[in-house]
């Protein structure tokens, strides 16, 4: 699967807006983070989510294993090509850590997802998914990669390729990497150039 074909499958996980809709409780004071001394504030975001992010940061959920066997599935849903970096790159693994510390429900499917993947690999090839070699690798996914191919007893593998499909794709075109391979530019000045002169031609005004 090489990152063209691999959009045609994508649902893009949207990212829970929990964190929004508890900042807008009435009554509640807010607190604008301030500027760090020598540095420079991050524009539109409270204290309170600043320290948060710092919080769940610092802490670990993923163990080196599960981080590994991520960033191999990682890349292979979206691999390095000649237009941009891979999904590693983009630091995907990086988000996808962050975000089930976040979104606490993605923890147990992720980590289940990790385990039944790696029970598969070693019934298959007696080595854990991330010590597979990579023809065995994208074996072992196109089994769980097309939901409608899927044969019967994959169905927990399918749910756990999806969910990492979608966290790969949000974490990937949410980076900066990921918004320039998809060629967003954002709001951009115009150069104001005057009428065109066809135009200005049209309705007798090109001597104005």
């Amino acid at each position: 699967m090489n990152r063209r074909e691999s959009l045609k499958v994508l649902g893009i996980t949207t990212i829970s807006t929990a964190v929004l809709l508890d900042a807008c409780k009435p009554g509640e004071d807010k607190k604008v983070a301030e500027t760090p001394e020598g540095g420079t504030p991050e524009a539109g975001r409270e204290e309170w989510e600043i320290e948060r992010d710092k919080k769940l940061k610092a802490e670990k959920f993923f163990t080196a294993h599960e981080m590994a066997s991520i960033a191999l599935l990682a890349d292979i849903i979206i691999p390095k090509d000649d237009k941009s970096g891979s999904a590693t790159d983009a630091k995907v693994p990086e988000f996808i850590e962050f975000i089930v510390k976040d979104m606490p429900e993605h923890q147990t499917p992720m980590r289940g997802g990790l385990r039944w993947l790696d029970l598969q690999c070693l019934n298959r090839y007696e080595k854990s998914f991330k010590d597979t070699s990579y023809e065995q690798k994208i074996e072992m996914i196109d089994q769980i990669a097309y939901p409608k191919k899927a044969k019967p007893g994959m169905e927990q593998g399918v749910a756990f390729f999806n969910l990492m499909r979608n966290l790969t794709a949000s974490g990937f075109f949410t980076s900066e990497i990921g918004v320039k391979d998809i060629g967003y530019v954002g709001n951009v000045p115009n150069k104001w150039e005057g009428v065109p002169a066809d135009v200005l031609k049209q309705y007798g005004m090109e001597g104005v």
